[in-house]
């Protein structure tokens, strides 16, 4: 290094002439570049300088406060309508069912009612129509339901799954997943009173337990945040293999028929 750029490092030479540096606008010396390059610091230039002139202060004078955020109104989150809901399930590609499927078997009945009937999956006849329980043990849920005195009309039908498994086969739990959503807001446009889970599927994914349906028959369970009470029979399509546990099930829709007229909404 030079003995003049030694010079210009000692601290005792010229020191507050780094301390207060040169006006932004004022070129540097070269000597000062030469030092800075020395110390390999780069050299900065300023597009826009900045105003440093402090702004006086009238200590009398009231200062105006701070403007005040005007707050921003959040719309509750709330489950579609149904026909969006619908055309959700139309559209979905959730799972491999889809591929197979002909239809998706969305749910029918009365958007309002206070029963909900939960299957477990479409079968072929159903997978044709896009409508739950039209085959056989459809017409077996039918006179199920006018034994207690519903109609089909009166309540609302879905299944766990909205696509038919290959085979009639149970659905898988990633399938049963993927329409999980699907379920839950549907029960939460619906709010019903009471609701029949039928056969093992349904039973074990609405309760997450793995209990044979023998053992959850005639009992009252809750399942959703709203506590909606749940009630666990066979499923009609085991009926038509097994006849003789009709009258099981004939005991459980009247259990679910007690249990619903001791709803808090009906006392």
């Amino acid at each position: 290094m030079s003995a003049r750029i030694t010079s210009a490092l000692d601290w005792s030479a010229n020191w507050s002439s780094w301390i207060n540096p040169p006006p932004e606008n004022s070129p540097l010396t070269p000597v000062q570049r030469q030092i800075l390059a020395a110390l390999e610091i780069p050299v900065w230039r300023l597009r826009n300088p900045v105003n440093r002139t402090r702004q006086s202060v009238n200590p009398d004078q009231p200062v105006e406060p701070a403007a005040k955020a005007t707050p921003v109104a959040v719309e509750p989150l709330e489950p579609p309508d149904w026909t969006s809901l619908r055309q959700q399930v139309e559209n979905c590609r959730s799972c491999g069912l889809h591929q197979q499927r002909l239809r998706p078997v969305f749910g029918v009945g009365d958007e309002a009612a206070d029963w909900l009937i939960i299957g477990e999956a479409p079968g072929q006849e159903e997978d044709q129509q896009g409508e739950p329980f039209v085959g056989r043990a459809g017409k077996l849920l039918d006179n199920m339901l006018t034994a207690i005195g519903l109609s089909r009309d009166q309540v609302y039908i879905a299944n766990i799954v909205k696509c038919r498994p290959p085979g009639n086969r149970d659905p898988h739990l990633d399938e049963r997943e993927a329409c999980q959503g699907y379920l839950s807001r549907q029960i939460a446009l619906l709010q019903p009173k009471i609701t029949v889970a039928l056969g093992r599927v349904a039973a074990h994914t609405l309760l997450s337990t793995d209990d044979a349906v023998g053992k959850l028959r005639q009992r009252e369970f809750s399942h959703g945040q709203e506590g909606i009470p749940l009630v666990v029979t066979y499923h009609p399509a085991y009926l038509l293999r097994s006849p003789a546990e009709k009258s099981k099930v004939w005991d459980d829709l009247c259990f679910a028929r007690e249990r619903y007229n001791h709803h808090p909404s009906r006392e």
